[in-house]
């Protein structure tokens, strides 16, 4: 089988749900498929000209015999190819409705989601990364439930974090500086610890929104955390390796998740969480591993964090818990084949 992934550009550096992307890519790839990756220029998932030029350009360009498949990032771009896209078996991979993205105005969201709306229901199938993102695909985007596959997200071989075996408790939050991942409630959760021992490392690339993230600098310097939270920016292979080595605690307060793969590289360390439950953030998350809380709370969460970090049995006894229930998840080789059943169909 040929498939052609149309992606935004670069590649080879988005991060969150897109290493998804490149997970799937290698699979497919090692399961003998031919797979090309076609980058678009310009602004997504909000399209620009540039995008809208790339997308019409890179269609053009998919070999007759290849089976296209369009990240979601990317679909907005594709709005006016509604007929081009329904009459090749066209597949789109949806992390999540872009519409649901926080951080857009009203005007932003609607366009989004008449675009997905309207687009997503003219395919042949749609992926989607977790149960959750396809019953809200059924529902709020008119996607048959019979033309949606979910294949979830793997996870790779993990050591087992140690922690950071020091008297101050190392929390780690990863995802990308962009107002979704709610990192500002964090900031905003750990700041009333200030009678405790802590450092946050937060993990993520700034460059989605320059602007958000250098709000949560400021945020961090107005609370008079500054000092306690580094902002590492992309990290990868030993240096993100070291990072979760060394955590005592994973939290996130995302407002919405596809899946949560960070949540689920955590559970597979062996590092307790503090998560919210948006979208299907919570999913993987049992009362035995960590404590899951309702998104934008930032007093509960706070309360959460203070447990964890006082009570260091606790934490101790989630961190076995979440290494054990980190042990059942599926592999990347597994999901991979799914996802070229889900393409065969």
């Amino acid at each position: 089988m040929r498939v052609s992934l149309i992606v935004p550009a670069p590649f080879a550096t988005l991060s969150g749900g897109y290493a998804y992307d490149r997970h799937i890519v290698s699979g497919l790839r090692e399961l003998g498929h031919d797979v090309d990756v076609v980058e678009l220029s310009g602004a997504h998932p909000l399209a620009d000209d540039s995008a809208r030029a790339a997308a019409c350009a890179a269609w053009d360009a998919v070999p007759e015999e290849s089976r296209p498949v369009i990240d979601g990032l990317a679909l907005p771009a594709f709005d006016g190819l509604d007929d081009a896209l329904a009459a090749r078996a066209t597949t789109c991979l949806v992390h999540h409705p872009t519409a649901l993205e926080t951080g857009y105005d009203e005007t932003q969201r609607d366009s989004l989601r008449a675009i997905e709306q309207r687009v997503l229901r003219r395919l042949t199938r749609v992926i989607a990364t977790s149960e959750t993102t396809a019953e809200r695909l059924a529902a709020d985007f008119g996607v048959t439930r019979e033309r949606i596959s979910v294949v979830v997200p793997g996870t790779g071989p993990a050591p087992r974090a140690t922690g950071s075996g020091g008297a101050s408790c190392h929390i780690l939050s990863i995802g990308t500086l962009v107002p979704r991942k709610g990192h500002d409630v964090l900031l905003r959760a750990v700041a009333r610890l200030f009678d405790l021992d802590w450092s946050l490392t937060i993990v993520g690339s700034a460059d989605r929104d320059p602007v958000h993230a250098r709000t949560l600098a400021a945020l961090a310097d107005e609370l008079g955390i500054a000092q306690r939270v580094r902002f590492a920016g992309e990290l990868k292979d030993e240096a993100l390796d070291a990072v979760w080595r060394s955590a005592d605690v994973f939290a996130l307060a995302t407002h919405w998740e596809g899946y949560g793969m960070a949540i689920a590289e955590a559970l597979k360390h062996g590092v307790p969480v503090a998560v919210t439950s948006g979208g299907a953030a919570g999913a993987l998350v049992t009362p035995e591993a960590g404590v899951v809380l309702d998104p934008g709370d930032h007093i509960n969460l706070s309360k959460a964090l203070r447990r964890l970090i006082f009570g260091t049995a606790l934490r101790h006894d989630l961190a076995e818990h979440a290494w054990q229930l980190g042990q059942t998840l599926p592999d990347w080789p597994a999901q991979a084949r799914l996802f070229a059943d889900a393409l065969a169909l």
